[in-house]
């Protein structure tokens, strides 16, 4: 008797195919952030399914925070632009529970060849160059934030310091604007370090001062990532939430 053993067909729930195409649509920017999206009727006939297997794979888009759904409106794209996502990826918080709103002031902007780790990061082809930008965030008047960002020159082609200035909300609702970049999830390693004479001098604190140090991989759909941020948060009088479901 043979004992070759045979793959076993496997075969994704029907709902999981439609989240599928949906996800398709979105990467190819069929339906643009704060858009909305054909109605569950219309999404029924056009693949052909029950409306209950639509609202399932919407449901699940939901839960990822890549569709939003109004009551009696409809359902529609993610974006940054809304008041209450424009800092979604951001845990950091003022200890008084002010309401936190950061200004920017850049301080370079350059395209360079990356480093090993960061062409690596980023999935870069040999060749590829990459759009680092420093800034300082400020919160009250008080420097609280340092970072490093760096961003593939290949999808961002274009972008100038001009144009980061002139823009008066956070970065990725820029990104959402001018790139067709919409960021989906974000990945995090944190821990705390001391200030050397740099970080000292932008945040305008002693030398030795405790840092909290979290680097951030953001991720646009079909899971690409497409920035990179160092940054470096003065903790004295703000803390770093995360809520855990």
């Amino acid at each position: 008797m043979s004992n070759t053993a045979f793959p076993v067909p496997s075969f994704s729930p029907l709902y999981e195919q439609i989240k599928a195409m949906l996800l398709t649509s979105l990467q190819t920017s069929e339906w643009l952030p704060g858009e909305a999206i054909p109605s569950e009727m219309e999404l029924a006939v056009r693949y052909a399914v029950s409306q209950g297997t639509v609202r399932k794979a919407i449901d699940e888009l939901a839960a990822e925070n890549l569709l939003v759904r109004r009551q009696g409106k409809g359902t529609f794209v993610a974006t940054h632009q809304e008041e209450g996502w424009q800092y979604r990826f951001l845990r950091l918080l003022p200890d008084s529970g002010e309401k936190f709103y950061l200004k920017n002031e850049f301080l370079a902007f350059e395209i360079i060849n990356p480093d090993a780790y960061i062409a690596q990061v980023l999935k870069l082809k040999a060749g590829d160059l990459v759009i680092r930008i420093d800034r300082v965030q400020t919160f009250t008047g008080k420097s609280i934030v340092f970072e490093e960002i760096w961003l593939p020159e290949t999808r961002f082609h274009g972008l100038t310091l001009e144009a980061l200035i002139a823009w008066p909300g956070p970065m990725y609702a820029f990104y959402e604007s001018h790139f067709a970049t919409h960021m989906v999830r974000a990945e995090e390693r944190i821990k705390a370090i001391p200030a050397d004479t740099r970080l000292a001098g932008y945040l305008h604190l002693p030398v030795g001062t405790a840092l909290l140090s979290v680097e951030r991989v953001a991720f646009t759909y079909g899971n690409k990532p497409v920035e990179i941020r160092h940054a470096r948060y003065d903790t004295s009088e703000q803390h770093y939430e995360n809520k855990l479901n």
